[in-house]
């Protein structure tokens, strides 16, 4: 979690990908649906791209425009966000927000994201443990991990 808040830990970043992941691409239009200061989103910008959450490319039709894309690393957010944006709706809001995620083949929502089991069981809190990642790896057959740092685990 440490890691992790060092780059998103703020309102902006969050606000920032939303409209990414809604498919927003220029400074204008991050403008314009956020109500940013400008040096705040330039500064946000430049974070999330430093971070490798977004990337800078060229926009094809017009060279001098810049576009900000979702990078693997910030599509990898996604789930958090959505877990965020549930526990939200249930513990601040108590009702759902509109517009409503669906799934685009059927147009179905989303079902609530859940921690699952490696069988795909939903897991609930009681059920879980932290285990040394060295100890996981013998279990599993993988290939011991290089470690981080012991005490990530006791931060979140």
């Amino acid at each position: 979690m440490p890691l992790a808040l060092e780059v998103m830990g703020e309102r902006w970043s969050f606000m920032i990908l939303r409209a990414a992941f809604n498919g927003v691409r220029h400074f204008e239009d991050f403008l314009d649906q956020l109500g940013i200061a400008r040096n705040i989103l330039s500064n946000r910008l430049s974070r999330l791209v430093e971070s490798g959450i977004l990337k800078r490319e060229h926009c094809s039709d017009d060279r001098r425009r810049i576009e900000y894309r979702l990078t693997e690393k910030g599509h990898d957010l996604l789930p958090a966000m959505l877990a965020l944006r549930q526990w939200g709706e249930k513990w601040a809001l108590g009702i759902p927000c509109n517009p409503v995620l669906c799934d685009n083949r059927d147009g179905m929502p989303i079902a609530q994201i859940t921690i699952r089991a490696h069988d795909d069981r939903v897991l609930a809190p009681n059920e879980l443990v932290w285990r040394d990642c060295r100890e996981v790896a013998e279990t599993t057959g993988d290939a011991p991990p290089t470690l981080v740092s012991p005490t990530l685990h006791a931060a979140g």
